[in-house]
């Protein structure tokens, strides 16, 4: 398949085809963890040193339940992958599409590269990702674009903060910030309810602060460790041993307030 780019995109991506075409590509995926999640679709674009381009797209089933705090994010359900071919049916084709490549992405290195490794082991296709150059945007963009308080003092108050890691230079550093973010922003919530709404946690992440558990289809799943992907409910009627060790160990309170709370039948529930 063909694609058009955006002519100043392609002529400054081509610069970059310096004997090897550049492959950009992102992945939608059954949610955010890059080591139990499952692809559910796969996009690239190949930029040839001719200036010649090319794509690759296709929904792909990943033959688990899409959890629907995945689905809130991308809009794939269950139903729109129900004939889709597995990753095994896609991966040769995706493979040979990234043969000699380099690529580039947006949080490659920290999501799409490993989750779309071990999609190519389990599919038993050979591929790597070793002598590719890649270049991550993510990481330009942080790098360049600082997002540090430091960087907000300068973007919202106007100045340099040049207190900055003293406790209350920073209190009142971070209390500028806001106010210039308010009087930025017009859009933005005024009363304390709703702005709090809209600086809560993305739908369908953490059930905790500290990130051990997350959602999946309003259930708790652990984020972490040997039980990693499994419920929170499947644990505790399966290996509540293993609840036990983490009410001894050193886990944060809200972790083991999860954990206790499991351990007599009440689990963590959005609706």
């Amino acid at each position: 398949m063909t694609a058009s780019l955006p002519p100043g995109t392609l002529e400054v991506l081509r610069t970059l085809c310096d004997g090897a075409p550049l492959v950009v590509f992102d992945l939608e995926t059954t949610g955010p963890d890059r080591l139990t999640d499952r692809i559910v679709e796969v996009a690239a674009v190949k930029i040839s040193p001719d200036g010649s381009v090319a794509t690759l797209e296709t929904r792909v089933n990943p033959g688990v339940r899409i959890p629907r705090e995945a689905t809130a994010v991308h809009g794939i359900s269950d139903a729109d992958v129900a004939d889709a071919p597995p990753f095994g049916a896609v991966a040769p084709d995706l493979a040979a599409f990234l043969e000699g490549c380099d690529v580039a992405g947006y949080n490659l290195r920290g999501f799409d590269i490993p989750l779309l490794g071990r999609e190519f082991e389990r599919a038993k296709v050979p591929f790597s990702f070793e002598g590719r150059r890649v270049v991550d945007a993510q990481v330009i963009y942080f790098r360049k674009e600082p997002r540090d308080l430091t960087a907000a003092v300068r973007t919202f108050v106007g100045r340099e903060h040049t207190g900055a890691h003293s406790a209350l230079a920073d209190a009142i550093a971070s209390a500028e910030v806001l106010a210039g973010q308010l009087l930025r922003y017009a859009d933005l919530p005024r009363e304390m309810d709703a702005l709090a709404a809209f600086t809560a946690p993305v739908e369908g992440r953490w059930v905790d602060a500290d990130k051990r558990f997350v959602w999946r289809d309003g259930a708790a799943v652990f984020n972490f460790g040997a039980k990693r992907g499994q419920a929170l409910a499947d644990v505790a009627a399966k290996n509540p041993e293993y609840l036990d060790w983490m009410l001894d160990a050193d886990f944060p309170e809200e972790a083991k307030r999860i954990v206790r709370e499991a351990r007599e039948g009440r689990f963590p529930n959005r609706k």
